[in-house]
């Protein structure tokens, strides 16, 4: 079977997938298995492409004419790439031009035979950490492998999200080929307050959501790839501002302060030790308590970074910024949210990079530098430097709240909303009802450490798994009792929201402070019949999470047996690794009840849909931090609305008949 569709690339090519969808599951999850080692002989296809296909013989199987395959080749001929066994990081300006030459020769492929070809030839001729970065965005964004579904991260590249002692227990286990599951706690001790909300950074899971994001949304992605990726700076800015307001909610539950942010003048006063060890390249780097940010060689000054955060904040103080042409471009607007993002992080669509810089890069290798910042040492990147590491580090999210507090400030720049913006004329939000118990527990779960060590093809695997504690909730739903006084059938977007009420010493928090607190549970659309109306809805269901993903080796067992019974397989509900764990949808609350603000906005879902059919089509479940790949994102109004500007009128604001506020507790199962 054979589909061919037509892709908008720089110019217009015809795209074909060859192989039925199993085919082309099968061939990543064989293409990610153990990667720092030769392709298997089993895998045949593979095996005899990476020995024999010639990326440059065929030039009529890319869209570019070959140009991307002819320039890889020629770097890797002329020995100028980076040698296997040896650590990556996306930050490393050459080691990331490296990944992308991979990644744009997959990307103009116009079959499946040259993405999977391509890419088996180069496995074994590229570092394993590029090659998997690669991988990984190129299966995400290019049409070939639509619908396919990665493997978990922490499967894959296991060093990443284990413990130092974890991976030596492996290691021994494996030297005498004995199966073992090895217990992993946080790094830490309980001398250290961290340790309390350590669960929360280190979760495998949010690691991998904060990762695949990323990877979604690349700051270097460039519209010659096929599309514009819509509202990608706000995305930025709201995805790590929930991110942060979802780790002070666990600082809160575990009787610690919300996080400060960062100051580029004040000194790091908690440290850091990883506990963790790349797979070739040593230990992540530790960093002391009470360190004063030094000057980076190579990187940037501490001065640099106050000159990109003034000209930012003087940005946002005159109401606009000024791009490349020297042209004005409004900030005070609700498109000015997503300029923002662009520039602080700073991507490619960065109106002004080398004026504004790249405050959040740069920030992170800063950051991360800081066990050694002059190279003296010679120490790898930090956990800062890597997407997968960085949120186990505390302070992770104490410069996110620096860059965070810098969007409140263009926030609170903007007027706040009117009585007729926030409303919903002739629907009514009568009640709102929890069905179940807002109750959070730990679990223990495990996960496979196989490409975690080294491996010949004549000796059997044995089992290997980590078996880590992680929170967990109980399943509940929303009831929602409505009135529709229209007439006809409406469309409302039901839009919820989950805020802590006081702080760490039992004091009520201001509700201008409060409502930049607040974390986004929810955000879907229904039809509301005219009269009185019922909306069940699930805690399953949240357009911000997504279910557990499936183990590799789950994964390779299935995909085999439907390869050679010629069946099918369905993976849909995998196909995005973008978005909140399901288990973490509740922040984890204490054993006598934590007490939280519910609210819930519902507002003119016609109005407020930049795509059709939301009523009926999800799209995956996950769009509230990742939006809908490829696609607008599904809400014109601003991410965070009602409470994304400042409250004039806390009475107008919730006596709002479309808008309801309720205090529930949250409790915490030990």
């Amino acid at each position: 079977m054979k589909a061919c569709f037509v892709l908008a690339l720089a110019a217009a090519a015809v795209v074909c997938t060859a192989g039925t969808p199993v085919d082309r599951q099968q061939a990543v999850l064989q293409l990610l298995f153990k990667p720092t080692e030769p392709i298997r002989d089993r895998f045949t296809d593979l095996k005899s492409a990476a020995a024999s296909f010639d990326p440059t013989a065929d030039k009529s199987q890319y869209s570019d004419g070959g140009a991307a395959a002819a320039h890889l080749m020629e770097e890797i001929n002329d020995h100028r790439v980076l040698e296997q066994h040896h650590w990556f990081s996306l930050f490393n300006t050459r080691q990331r031009e490296e990944a992308l030459m991979l990644f744009d020769v997959l990307m103009s492929c116009n079959s499946w035979d040259c993405f999977k070809n391509n890419a088996a030839f180069f496995r074994e001729k590229m570092n394993e950490g590029e090659f998997i970065y690669a991988i990984y965005v190129a299966v995400i964004h290019s049409p070939l492998t639509d619908g396919v579904a990665l493997p978990p991260l922490y499967e894959v590249t296991p060093h990443l999200f284990t413990n130092t002692e974890v991976i030596q227990q492996a290691y021994t286990a494996k030297m005498t080929q004995t199966p073992g599951n090895f217990e992993m706690g946080y790094t830490g001790s309980q001398k250290n307050p961290e340790q309390r909300v350590a669960y929360f950074g280190e979760d495998v899971g949010m690691n991998s959501h904060h990762t695949h994001w990323h990877m979604d949304f690349p700051f270097w992605w460039e519209d010659k790839y096929g599309h514009h990726i819509d509202r990608k700076g706000e995305l930025f800015f709201w995805m790590h501002h929930q991110l942060t307001v979802r780790f002070d909610a666990e600082r809160l539950s575990n009787n610690l302060d919300i996080v400060d942010e960062l100051y580029w003048d004040k000194p790091i006063y908690r440290g850091f030790a990883p506990h963790t060890t790349y797979r070739h390249g040593g230990e992540f780097p530790s960093r002391p308590d009470n360190i004063d940010f030094e000057d980076v060689d190579g990187v940037a000054r501490v001065r640099d970074m106050k000159i990109m955060e003034n000209r930012i904040r003087d940005a946002i103080a005159h109401g606009y910024i000024e791009n490349d042409h020297d042209e004005h471009i409004s900030l005070n607007n609700t498109h000015g949210i997503d300029i923002l993002g662009d520039l602080i992080e700073s991507s490619v669509y960065s109106p002004n990079a080398q004026y504004y810089g790249a405050l959040h890069n740069l920030a992170h290798i800063m950051l991360g530098r800081q066990a050694d910042p002059h190279g003296k040492y010679k120490m790898p990147p930090g956990v800062m430097e890597h997407f997968e590491t960085a949120t186990r580090d505390p302070s992770f999210f104490r410069l996110h709240k620096y860059m965070d507090n810098i969007f409140k400030e263009h926030k609170d720049s903007l007027p706040a909303y009117s009585s007729d913006e926030l409303g919903f004329d002739g629907v009514s939000l009568d009640s709102v009802a929890i069905d179940g118990t807002l109750e959070t527990y730990f679990e223990h779960f495990k996960f496979d450490l196989t490409m975690a060590v080294d491996d010949t093809p004549e000796i059997a695997d044995v089992e290997l798994t980590a078996d880590v504690s992680r929170l967990n909730h109980k399943s509940f739903a929303y009831n929602f009792q409505l009135t529709n006084n229209k007439g006809s059938p409406a469309s409302a977007v039901f839009r919820v929201f989950l805020c802590p009420r006081k702080d760490y010493n039992g004091i009520l928090i201001p509700l201008e402070e409060r409502r930049w607190l607040c974390i986004e549970m929810d955000k879907f659309w229904k039809t509301l019949s005219p009269g009185g109306n019922t909306v069940v809805r699930k805690s399953g269901e949240s357009s911000v999470t997504i279910p557990d993903r499936k183990h590799f080796a789950e994964m390779m067992s299935e995909t085999d047996a439907a390869a050679s019974s010629g069946g099918s397989l369905d993976y849909s509900d995998l196909a995005h690794s973008c978005g909140q764990p399901e288990r973490l949808l509740l922040p984890k609350g204490k054993v006598e009840g934590m007490e939280f603000g519910l609210l819930i906005a519902v507002t003119d879902g016609e109005h407020d849909a930049a795509v059709s059919g939301l009523e009926d089509n999800e799209h995956g479940s996950n769009h509230g931090y990742c939006g809908i790949h490829n696609e607008l994102y599904p809400d014109k109004q601003p991410m965070g609305f009602p409470l994304d500007r400042k409250i004039e009128d806390r009475n107008m604001f919730v006596g709002m008949p479309n808008i309801n506020y309720n205090i529930v507790n949250v409790f915490h199962k030990e």
